[in-house]
């Protein structure tokens, strides 16, 4: 895996999403309750930022078409979106965010 480190934890506001950037990959870190997620930041049914979103629970609403995706998994949970958000793998060391976009 290629980590990269990309906030601090604390940077990391419950019930919202922070946009971060690894090389080409915009990235929305989640805090849910504690756990950090991290999704891509660009919807898949058009472009628009998933950073710009309503948080609720455990998924993110798209801010253009309220699309509705489960922040864990990425799966499209309403219309008009049928494609899943990409999801990364998150670590936590030393209170940095490392997020592996490979």
């Amino acid at each position: 895996m290629a980590w990269h480190d990309v906030a601090d934890l604390a940077q990391i506001a419950p019930d919202a999403a922070t946009p971060v950037r690894v090389g080409k990959h915009q990235i929305a870190l989640f805090n849910l309750a504690g756990q950090i997620y991290a999704t891509s930041n660009i919807c898949t049914h058009q472009y628009a930022l998933m950073s710009d979103g309503y948080v609720e629970d455990d998924w993110v609403e798209c801010p253009l078409h309220q699309a509705r995706f489960d922040i864990a998994t990425g799966r499209a949970l309403s219309d008009p979106a049928t494609v899943a958000l990409p999801v990364y793998p998150v670590k936590i060391e030393n209170n940095r965010v490392f997020v592996d976009v490979d």
